[in-house]
C-alpha cells in the first residue's frame, strides 16, 4: 500500500544570517534524502517552499538540485503555494519547477456558480486536491466555498496552508471552520508552525525554525511519512542537525552587565550548537549600549558554538518620570510639546505642530490615495521649506 511524506513550510531562503540559511537548506536536503532512503511513493509540500514568491537565484540553483535528486529516484512531488511563495498574479517560481518536471503543483479550480470545484491529481489509487495560502489569511474566504470534484472510491488528500478553528486556540485570527470544508480522507495541513494533529487534520510543523522563538520551542525541524498499509500511521521524523542551547540571563546594571552574561555563559557547553542568548530586565543602571555584545560574541566562537542568536527585546531602560503641567486638557499635545521643548530645545520643535496639523488632513470623498498622497506630501514640503 501506500507510503507518502508530508512536508510544509520549508522557507529556503527565510533566514539572513547566512550559516542559519545554509542550515535551513541542510534540514530541508536531509528530509529529501530520508524519502529516498525510506523509498516513499510520493511526497506532498503543503505551502512556503520558499520565503518568498521570488527567492534568490542561488537559493533557487540548489532547490533545483535537490529535485532533480527526487527525479532521478522516480518520486513525485505534489505541491501548493503557501502564504509566502504565493503572489497576486498566481505566477511564482513553484511553476519553474514544475516546468522543469520537477513537482506537480495540484491546485486545479474551476468557479461554477458562485463555488470553487477543486479538481484532483490521481496518483496510485490516491485523489490529490490542494488550495494554496494567500496573504493576510484571505484563502479563508475562498476556502468556505470549496467543493471536491468527486472521485468515488479513491483515498481523498486535501492539502490547505491555512488555520483550521481547532489550532488558533484564543489567538485574534481568523481561521477555517473544520466542519464545513469538504471531506477528504486526509488533510495535509501547512502555515502554523506546530506539529499538531486533530483527527486527520496533521500539521508536520516547519522543515526548520525560523525564528529566535521557533528555536526556543521546537529546537529542531520535523515532518511525517503516512503509512496507509493499516489505516493511516504516522511517523514523525525529527531533522536535529545541530543542538539548540539556551541562556537567560536578567540583568539590572548594564555596567557589569557583560560580565554577568560572560558568567552565565561559560557554564554551558556551546561547542557546535546554536546558542540563544536572551537578555532580559529593567536596567536600574547604565544604558543597553553599555552591554559589550562584541566581547561576548567573540567568547562565544571562541568556544567553538555554531551561531549565536540574542533577543534583547525584554531588555529596557528604566525611565524617570518628568512632572508635566497641562493646563487645558482639551490641548494636551500643544502643552506637552511645550514641556517638552523646554526640555529639549531644538529648530525643529517649532515645526511639529504644524506637521502634525498637516498630518491630521483627511481624505475627501471621492479622492483617489494617490492624490491624497500628494497633496499630504505637498503640504509637509511647504512646513519645511522644501523646494
Amino acid at each position: 500500500m501506500v507510503k507518502f511524506a508530508h512536508i510544509s513550510d520549508v522557507h529556503l531562503g527565510g533566514w539572513r544570517q547566512p550559516q542559519m540559511q545554509s542550515l535551513n537548506f541542510e534540514s530541508f536536503k536531509r528530509a529529501f534524502e530520508i524519502c529516498i532512503e525510506k523509498k516513499v511513493d510520493f511526497i506532498l509540500i503543503s505551502g512556503d517552499l520558499f520565503d518568498s514568491a521570488y527567492p534568490p537565484i542561488e537559493i533557487l540553483k540548489e532547490t533545483f538540485s535537490e529535485f532533480r535528486k527526487l527525479k532521478e529516484a522516480k518520486i513525485p512531488c505534489f505541491i501548493i503555494a503557501g502564504s509566502h511563495d504565493y503572489s497576486i498574479s498566481g505566477k511564482t517560481f513553484l511553476d519553474v519547477l514544475e516546468k522543469a518536471g520537477f513537482c506537480k503543483n495540484v491546485f486545479n479550480l474551476e468557479e461554477i456558480n458562485g463555488k470553487f470545484l477543486l479538481n484532483p491529481i490521481i496518483y496510485e489509487g490516491i485523489a490529490i486536491y490542494g488550495y494554496p495560502g494567500k496573504k493576510s489569511g484571505l484563502e479563508i474566504e475562498d476556502l468556505r466555498k470549496i467543493t471536491l470534484n468527486d472521485s468515488p472510491g479513491l483515498f481523498k488528500i486535501l492539502m490547505l496552508h491555512t488555520t483550521i478553528d481547532k489550532i488558533k486556540g484564543n489567538l485574534p485570527i481568523d481561521s477555517i471552520e473544520t466542519e464545513i470544508l469538504p471531506k477528504a480522507n486526509y488533510y495535509a495541513m501547512g502555515h502554523i508552525h506546530l506539529d499538531f494533529q486533530y483527527e486527520n487534520f496533521v500539521y508536520p510543523g516547519p522543515i526548520f525554525p525560523n525564528n529566535f522563538q521557533e528555536l526556543e520551542d521546537l529546537k529542531q525541524g520535523s515532518f511525517y511519512i503516512v503509512d496507509l498499509s493499516k489505516g493511516i500511521s504516522l511517523e514523525k521524523i525529527e531533522l536535529k542537525l545541530k543542538e539548540v542551547i539556551s541562556i537567560e540571563v536578567e540583568i539590572k546594571n548594564a555596567i557589569y552587565g557583560t560580565d554577568q552574561i560572560i558568567s552565565e555563559i561559560n557554564k554551558k557547553d556551546i561547542e557546535n550548537k546554536i546558542v540563544l542568548l536572551r537578555i532580559k530586565g529593567e536596567l536600574e543602571s547604565g544604558n543597553i549600549s553599555d552591554i559589550k555584545f562584541h566581547k561576548i560574541e567573540e567568547l562565544v566562537f571562541s568556544k567553538g558554538a555554531y551561531f549565536l542568536l540574542r533577543n534583547t527585546h525584554e531588555l529596557k531602560v528604566k525611565e524617570e518620570e518628568m512632572p508635566i503641567e497641562i493646563k487645558n486638557v482639551e490641548n494636551i499635545e500643544e502643552e506637552s510639546i511645550k514641556n517638552y521643548s523646554k526640555e529639549n530645545s531644538t529648530l525643529f520643535n517649532n515645526l511639529i505642530i504644524p506637521l502634525m496639523n498637516a498630518l491630521s488632513l483627511e481624505k475627501q470623498e471621492g479622492e483617489k490615495s494617490e492624490n491624497f498622497n500628494l497633496r499630504l506630501l505637498e503640504e509637509c514640503k511647504k512646513i519645511l521649506n522644501f523646494k
